[in-house]
């Protein structure tokens, strides 16, 4: 009969996997004495469900710079659950091909408005700031774009005084979660719409028989 794990909350959720023959899969948050962990998990049976969500998990190690443990828990190394970053980072995950590779994201980008490229600089415990390139134009609007950006997908903190900056609570650097989020600054609005809408298109429960 099929059962359903005690897995903690679940933080997000894929409800089709176009990869691995529609098969839904969330993101939950255990509980652990080694502070805030991740499972990637699917109820799914499915030949290649396993692999699949092996891939996922590798995957958000390689795009978010977190480590797995023992248990096949991610985790940051900081002992903070950056649960917004996570999130976004889940579902980025699960968009990449299994049968392609994976690359960190840049910390900057070529951003349409400016017409240019907008560099992320790290200046150090947990603080970056977003700097135009030479070729960009209306650098003080879109800096500003692109760091506001930031604090509401990454949820981190403003900063008193400078809107170009934006600081990770924890008080150390994370790149790669910097880089994946960088992508959908810019446009910060759709990129949580988008989240909204794939949470909302099922919910994750055992298989049936079907399934």
């Amino acid at each position: 009969m099929p059962q359903t794990l005690d897995l903690g909350p679940r933080v997000e959720l894929l409800s089709m996997d176009g990869y691995c023959g529609d098969i839904s899969i969330a993101l939950y948050m255990p509980e652990s004495t080694q502070g805030p962990v991740y499972k990637v998990h699917t109820y799914s049976s499915l030949p290649g469900a396993d692999a699949r969500i092996a891939n996922i998990t590798k995957t958000m190690q390689t795009l978010g710079g977190m480590e797995q443990n023992a248990d096949n828990l991610l985790y940051f190394t900081c002992g903070h659950a950056h649960q917004l970053a996570t999130r976004r980072l889940f579902l980025e995950a699960c968009k990449c091909d299994p049968a392609g590779p994976v690359e960190i994201r840049p910390i900057r980008l070529f951003d349409k408005k400016a017409n240019g490229h907008i560099a992320i600089a790290s200046l150090g415990d947990g603080l970056y700031e977003a700097r135009p390139e030479e070729d960009a134009q209306g650098q003080d609007r879109r800096v500003t774009t692109i760091a506001r950006g930031l604090i509401k997908l990454g949820e981190m903190e403003e900063v008193p005084g400078n809107t170009t900056q934006a600081r990770f609570a924890c008080g150390q650097a994370h790149d790669e979660l910097v880089g994946l989020l960088l992508v959908r600054a810019p446009n910060v609005r759709a990129a949580m719409r988008e989240a909204e809408d794939m949470a909302s298109r099922g919910v994750l429960s055992a298989p049936s028989a079907q399934e």
